[in-house]
């Protein structure tokens, strides 16, 4: 009649905890797949951003992961943005906001 308690077995979400440590996560707006990214091709510090083409730094994705969606250039555009900028505008600290 009762059937037998078993918990769920949930998958544990994989956590990419050197991303979530990273000072680029520190980025207002930043996703962690784009910290990700950065990461990936050498950028550690929100000072390595400056003076950085947000597009050279895509293509360098793009070189890693083929199928990178370009909605991730807009994070980074963002991202350059903030690590040029002293006193960001917080309306500009959203991905959208740097769309082509």
């Amino acid at each position: 009649m009762f059937e037998e308690f078993q918990p769920s077995k949930r998958r544990k979400k994989k956590v990419d905890t050197e991303a979530l440590h990273s000072p680029l996560n520190r980025i207002p707006g930043m996703r962690i797949e784009v910290v990700r990214d950065l990461i990936d091709i050498g950028m550690g510090q929100i000072e390595e951003l400056r003076g950085r083409s947000p597009e050279t730094l895509f293509e360098e994705v793009q070189n890693l992961r083929e199928n990178t969606a370009r909605e991730r250039l807009f994070s980074i555009r963002m991202a350059v943005y903030y690590a040029e900028t002293e006193d960001p505008d917080p309306s500009l600290l959203q991905p959208h906001r740097w769309a082509d």
